[in-house]
């Protein structure tokens, strides 16, 4: 099975269409399948308390300015739908809370996405699960029970799903990463597994791909060094179009598991081999 890979641009566009579109052309020319946002509706997401607390950034010095200065609204979700289009690549957003979710539904979307804090939001669950469109659920944070708990809501709705093992720790010490989770899930609950990952570097993220992983999230950015949460734990350009052909690569020379002799050997072993 080829591994879905999605290009998480999240909140790394910082509020500017036009870094979104670079992000956007950065993935495709990658050969990314997807890119992924997130959307929230501030004053729902976060309390009033935690949105009045001082917080220094590019939009003010508030975090209700510096939330809301991250926000997508609708015309800058068309744009982003329509670019995609044109450059031929999916794009997915995982919602927050209930209204963004029905805000996404307005777009012929392929693919939901819940996030690892969504997880135990069930009533949100609900919401994604009733759409029936096949959903990568990420496991950071969750206990089995928990993902039980997910797993029933979204087969109860006869909607199509797989897990991503994650770890959400920014940045994920590779010791933390426990990539035999992948495995774990995958026979405790009959269901293909992919791993959202938050690490720097590429080795662990193609490790969980010869591990099975059917499907592949990484943050990326334009530049590690500019303003933004997530910014120092994404790949740059360059790292992005090393991944996705490590990917490649990597799912090629897994085969299938049948050991025969290949014709170009048998020409080797008339040369190289002894009999006695």
């Amino acid at each position: 099975m080829r591994t879905f890979i999605i290009a998480e641009i999240g909140i790394n566009h910082n509020g500017d269409l036009d870094m979104a579109k670079k992000l956007i052309d950065t993935a495709a020319l990658a050969r990314c399948d997807a890119v992924k946002f997130q959307k929230r509706t501030v004053e729902t997401v976060y309390s009033k308390e935690d949105l009045d607390r001082p917080r220094e950034s590019p939009w003010g010095t508030t975090n209700r300015e510096q939330k809301n200065g991250l926000e997508f609204g609708k015309e800058e979700y068309d744009e982003i739908n329509r670019y995609c289009k044109e450059k031929n690549i999916e794009w997915l957003a995982s919602a927050w809370d209930i209204e963004s979710q029905r805000f996404l539904q307005q777009y012929d979307l392929m693919y939901n996405k819940v996030a690892s804090p969504m997880l135990t939001h069930r009533e949100l669950l609900h919401e994604i699960a009733s759409e029936k469109r096949y959903t990568f659920v990420s496991t950071g944070m969750s206990t089995m029970e928990e993902i039980t708990a997910a797993i029933n809501i979204f087969r109860n709705h006869e909607c199509p799903f797989e897990l991503m093992h994650c770890t959400s720790t920014y940045p994920m010490n590779p010791k933390d990463a426990n990539l035999r989770v992948i495995k774990t899930l995958r026979e405790e609950f009959n269901c293909d597994v992919g791993y959202s990952g938050h690490e720097s570097g590429l080795v662990i993220s193609s490790a969980a791909v010869a591990l099975g992983a059917t499907s592949l999230e990484r943050h990326i950015t334009l530049d590690r060094t500019i303003y933004g949460s997530d910014q120092a734990v994404s790949l740059e350009p360059s790292g992005i179009m090393k991944l996705v052909k490590y990917v490649r690569a990597i799912q090629v020379g897994m085969g299938d598991g049948i050991k025969v002799v290949l014709e170009k050997e048998k020409e080797i072993s008339r040369k190289l081999r002894i009999y006695t």
